[in-house]
């Protein structure tokens, strides 16, 4: 059976990449719940895709550009840090955390806060390709999701020297091609970010591994029609 993966929480009940936003997702059955990092000026990793606070909390300022104390002051508290929502992995006997991220610089800041989580077995990562060397670098054993973008398939040498578990792919690019040369080098497959049931129900067909969507209620359900039949 394929994981059920919420993307940044749940977007549609709770602004996304905060801790209601996790909770909420864990609570209706994900089995991986997917977040992206940012990195404060001061080095804290937090909850956030974009690069500045614009679009969800009114500032343009870039998170960068701020401490975590100034984003806290921005938000609310509204963006948590990184410890915190890998602490809620702690409360629950299963379900595991997907870290996505985009810079190079976020690597070591996430991969401390993992380690000092000890939650390392509960979290996997993707993003750019810059992001997950440096994962490499610090953790030999991180489990990686390759993220790729475009039709033409990683070269073998890529993936020896990243040594990803996941091949994780934008949905349209999944095809049966594509999941046997997953297959071939002995790898996963998660697709991403799959909102309407037709697209769902093709990744299943297709045998993909993991199913990222910002609507989960909605995977759940063509997984129980795809299991009935």
């Amino acid at each position: 059976m394929a994981l059920a993966v919420a993307h940044r929480g749940d977007p549609y009940v709770h602004r996304e990449n905060t801790l209601p936003s996790v909770l909420s997702a864990f609570a209706k059955g994900a089995d991986v719940v997917e977040v992206d990092v940012r990195v404060t000026r001061d080095g804290v990793p937090v909850l956030l895709h974009d690069a500045t606070l614009e679009r969800l909390w009114g500032h343009d300022r870039p998170v960068a550009s701020l401490t975590y104390d100034e984003v806290l002051k921005h938000t609310g508290g509204g963006v948590p840090p990184l410890a915190d929502a890998l602490d809620v992995l702690h409360g629950r006997a299963a379900g595991r955390m997907l870290l996505d991220l985009t810079e190079a610089g976020q690597a070591a800041p996430s991969v401390a806060a993992v380690a000092a989580a000890g939650v390392g077995e509960r979290v996997y990562y993707c993003g750019e390709l810059p992001a997950m060397r440096g994962v490499r670098a610090l953790d030999a054993d991180a489990e990686i999701a390759m993220t790729w973008k475009t039709s033409l398939l990683p070269a073998d040498a890529l993936l020896a020297g990243l040594g990803p578990r996941w091949l994780n792919l934008r949905f349209g690019l999944v095809t049966p091609a594509t999941v046997a040369f997953a297959r071939e080098h002995g790898l996963l497959v998660g697709a991403w970010t799959a909102d309407w049931d037709r697209s769902m129900a093709r990744l299943l067909a297709l045998g993909v591994d993991a199913v990222t969507t910002n609507r989960l209620p909605a995977l759940r359900r063509v997984m129980a029609r795809r299991s009935r039949a």
